[in-house]
């Protein structure tokens, strides 16, 4: 700092890079959401390949097969899972705009945007809600999946019984640490 330069001028150029730092930070993590959605979203559609009515279980008894009724509530939940992935990919998508509209306007400070941080941090906690929430829906769906494909729950197939914990016990832990995480950013 040269003898021209006043302490008011150093604390501007500090908050500026702070401001560059998190808005980029801000692109960053909106785009990995959205990534993200985007492979869920592939999975729903997946699921909903396997919605055929009167298909086989890879069970021997024939009682083990799953009925209409599972088919119905894999469909429910895949179109419900798709809704909120789109809610939480549409939510992302607009809070980029507005980010990359607001950082357009200034062209010599392409990582600075002047946002509301409480309707960012707002619509970010929005959309990671949405993200969850599509999560739950894909779980379920695909217990219904499992269901079609390795016979009922309720017939006691042990194929069916081991893929459904596994799915239960990974997916709930990552989903836990993923709510930790979120809600951690989201005071600090």
């Amino acid at each position: 700092m040269s003898m021209d330069e006043s302490p008011k001028d150093y604390s501007r150029v500090t908050s500026t890079s702070i401001t560059e730092t998190t808005t980029s930070v801000h692109v960053t993590a909106l785009d990995g959401l959205v990534n993200v959605n985007s492979l869920f979203t592939i999975a729903v559609f997946v699921g909903l390949s396997l919605t055929t009515p009167n298909q086989r279980s890879l069970e021997p008894n024939t009682a083990c097969d799953a009925g209409i009724d599972v088919a119905r509530k894999l469909l429910v939940f895949e179109v419900v899972s798709f809704s909120f992935f789109l809610f939480s990919s549409l939510v992302a998508q607009g809070l980029k705009l507005a980010i990359n509209l607001l950082n357009s306007k200034d062209v010599d400070e392409a990582f600075r945007a002047h946002i509301n941080l409480k309707v960012l941090r707002l619509g970010m906690m929005g959309s990671a809600i949405g993200s969850v929430m599509g999560c739950l829906f894909l779980m379920l769906s695909m217990v219904n999946v499992i269901q079609i494909r390795l016979g009922m729950l309720s017939c006691g197939s042990k194929s069916a019984v081991h893929a459904v914990a596994a799915l239960l016990i990974l997916v709930s832990s990552a989903l836990i640490v993923y709510i930790s995480t979120a809600i951690y950013a989201f005071l600090h």
